[in-house]
């Protein structure tokens, strides 16, 4: 059975996005400037890269770092908020510091909310 893209691990992922590309390991390892020894081992999981090779490797496969490091269920927003944060991309600045603070206030609500059930002895939710 595969794997959901939230459990492939780094080194899964990258191989995947190379290949998704049409890149060979020596093509990439081009790209990053590293040798093509070392793109072997990040894909083969028993080398993990810097932060600075990190973003060569998402540079070279035009991706983000946390695409590159996360799968899609483990960063982000749930799929029912989405669409509304892609559209709130597209406010000009001071409709977005208007939804950032209104979103600050609601984090701290529940937040406090839910620190004062864990001090009553509630649930950890």
């Amino acid at each position: 059975m595969a794997r959901s893209d939230s459990t492939i691990d780094f080194h899964e992922r990258l191989t995947a996005l190379r290949k998704e590309h049409g890149l060979t390991q020596q093509a990439l390892a081009d790209r990053v400037a590293c040798h093509v020894q070392q793109v072997k081992r990040y894909e083969a999981g028993t080398s993990q890269p810097t932060l600075d090779v990190i973003r060569n490797l998402a540079k070279a496969l035009s991706v983000t770092s946390d695409q590159l490091l996360f799968g899609r269920d483990e960063r982000g927003p749930d799929d029912d908020l989405r669409l509304q944060f892609e559209a709130v991309s597209r406010f000009d600045p001071e409709e977005k510091q208007v939804v950032r603070s209104v979103l600050e206030g609601m984090i701290l609500k529940h937040e406090a909310r839910r620190w004062q059930n864990l001090s009553n002895g509630g649930e950890r939710k």
